[in-house]
């Protein structure tokens, strides 16, 4: 199994399957908008168009599970991401990342890529998985990694592809 076997619901509602990223490198991020790392969508932002042109996307799944930091709306969640970093990369629905109700691609994600000390659970808001070419995760980075902490691997892993 791959991402590609996950359908995800995009922030707008439309079902679309993973597989239209397949060829492409992905950092995959679960976001919130009041979150002490919320700035960290600028970086995001950067890091999206720097490497676009290379064959890699951030893609954000907004989470509402720690300390209630992402409860608006889609619509909010979206007005919010484009006004205030002018967020351009995909943005997907509401989803849970841990729990009974997580979703089946972070099920996937935290298996494949363990946290500290092997456990499988997300932390925090601004959790990153690189995912290769091929839909199979590369790395976790702890959410206090900033993105521009991770120009280096991506660069790498860009070339080793």
């Amino acid at each position: 199994m791959s991402i590609y076997d996950y359908p995800v619901k995009t922030i707008t509602g439309e079902e679309v399957s993973l597989a239209k990223y397949e060829g492409q490198m992905l950092l995959i991020v679960n976001t919130a908008s009041s979150c002490g790392f919320t700035p960290q969508y600028r970086g995001l932002q950067h890091m999206h168009q720097r490497f676009s042109q290379s064959g890699f996307s951030v893609l954000g799944f907004p989470c509402n599970q720690f300390m209630h930091q992402e409860s608006g709306s889609e619509k909010d969640i979206l007005a919010f991401c484009e006004r205030t970093y002018q967020v351009t990369f995909p943005l997907f629905s509401k989803i849970d990342v841990n729990g009974d109700h997580a979703h089946p691609l972070y099920v996937y994600l935290k298996k494949q890529a363990p946290g500290f000390l092997g456990t499988t659970s997300i932390k925090w808001n601004f959790t990153k998985f690189l995912v290769d070419r091929h839909g199979y995760v590369i790395k976790r980075y702890a959410p206090f990694m900033r993105p521009q902490s991770l120009y280096g691997d991506i660069s790498r892993f860009l070339k080793m592809d």
